[in-house]
């Protein structure tokens, strides 16, 4: 005896199956989970039967058990049962008169040894310095990933970053000129399969990779530019010291960050040019302050206000992040003081875009004042004043803030407090002139 479901024509819509269409589906063609006909049937070590799209999110929501049996697997392999795919295809042609659809044949997905096999290849090219394989073996493997996210996974989560990180570092190594078209694909495919894993950093970190990298930003098309300067941005986002040194030292690296934060070719790399900078000047390596001084000289302090000017959320946050930096030494200070825009922007900031924002727009404000020329802190102190500043900085201790920032908005406060008795009675002063004329 067959059991079977018998459809209604009203609810309970099941994938492959027309709506209003009474149809009798066997149970065991249909997966346990989600009671829909299984497209690509898969058994466990249990012998139970499961459409593999449902057991793979019953996994990946760390769950280790059969849902069926509530048993512990024994492993997390998936194994097809081409028996019952073929019957549920056979099945649905029977009843294509009554609006069944017949199943696709599912595409059979890449193992771990397939992927350990492929890692040792690409290892393999980068030895022999065989372009045109490498070539072929990265592009395979892009195929493969993009045909399903099981794929995709597979791949990145079995050590094929670290087989393209060494064969970018062999091919730099060599030349980048001539082997800009493989050294171009393989940056493609880390691209792809970000975010970095951490085996594939010394490789991708050395000398002669960043070395290529700064080489595509000055001399690769749009795409190409844009794909180093997020690879810089995912290596430096580790805090590796040696790689903030390295890239330091590469000749003519800073005006290239500069240019693209003045010129906005597009936002990719404006974005992930200010991420290098910030990790470039926050990093604690020695001469860290030896570089805020020369994005200073680069004008870099001008095109942060640019940005600041009319710019979306993320480019905000990046940009006061960088001010804020700068702002801890006096050439960046000098420069703030200088630019008419600089008090304006950063109190019109302050509660207006992000709590990151409001952050750094304070911090800001504080250095420029605390460590500042008795002038200039005057000067700050009043201009802010009059943008309504005072106002803001209470509300920001009203909503709430980390310590360090309510100590920074008490001080400012009570620095301008003196100011702001002086600016009332002179505010007073005017109207009373004004009536009497």
């Amino acid at each position: 005896m067959v059991l079977g479901w018998r459809r209604k024509n009203n609810n309970n819509n099941h994938k492959g199956v027309k709506p209003n269409v009474e149809v009798v589906i066997p149970n065991h063609f249909m997966c346990p989970i989600s009671l829909d006909l299984m497209k690509d049937p898969v058994t466990l070590s249990t012998g139970i039967t499961y459409d593999r799209e449902n057991m793979e999110k019953w996994f990946d929501n760390g769950n280790c058990t059969c849902p069926v049996t509530n048993q512990i697997v024994r492993n997390f392999d998936m194994i097809p049962n081409h028996s019952l795919r073929i019957m549920i295809q056979d099945w649905c042609v029977e009843n294509k008169q009554h609006g069944v659809e017949r199943i696709p044949t599912p595409r059979i997905p890449i193992t771990r040894f397939e992927v350990s096999e492929l890692f040792r290849q690409v290892k393999a090219t980068a030895r022999g310095l065989d372009q045109y394989g490498c070539i072929e073996l990265v592009m395979k493997m892009k195929r493969l990933g993009n045909e399903m996210d099981r794929n995709k996974r597979c791949i990145v989560e079995n050590g094929v970053q670290d087989a393209l990180a060494i064969a970018f570092d062999a091919f730099s190594n060599d030349s980048i000129e001539r082997n800009v078209s493989v050294l171009e694909e393989i940056l493609s495919a880390l691209n792809w399969s970000f975010p970095l894993q951490l085996e594939a950093h010394k490789s991708l970190g050395s000398k002669a990779s960043l070395t290529c990298m700064v080489w595509f930003l000055k001399h690769q098309d749009l795409s190409g530019k844009e794909k180093s300067i997020v690879a810089l941005e995912e290596l430096l986002s580790f805090g590796d010291e040696k790689h903030v040194e390295a890239l330091s030292e590469i000749e003519g690296v800073y005006e290239l960050l500069v240019e693209f934060i003045n010129k906005r070719i597009s936002p990719t790399i404006t974005k992930a040019s200010m991420s290098v900078i910030w990790y470039l000047i926050s990093s604690s390596y020695p001469y860290s302050e030896k570089m805020k001084l020369a994005f200073i000289d680069l004008g870099l302090v001008y095109f942060l206000f640019d940005i600041l000017i009319d710019s979306e959320k993320s480019l905000c946050e990046k940009a006061l992040a960088i001010l804020d930096s700068l702002c801890s030494c006096e050439q960046g200070r000098e420069k703030a003081y200088s630019n008419d825009l600089t008090v304006p922007l950063l109190v019109k900031k302050i509660l207006r875009v992000s709590a990151l924002t409001t952050e750094h727009s304070v911090s800001s404000i504080w250095k420029m004042c605390k460590f500042g020329e008795k002038d200039d802190e005057r000067r700050v102190l009043v201009e802010a004043l009059q943008v309504g500043a005072f106002q803001k900085l209470l509300l920001v201790l009203q909503v709430g803030c980390d310590d360090k920032i309510k100590e920074k908005t008490t001080e400012l406060l009570k620095m301008m407090n003196p100011y702001r008795s002086h600016l009332e009675c002179i505010d007073s002063d005017y109207k009373n002139l004004k009536r009497s004329f």
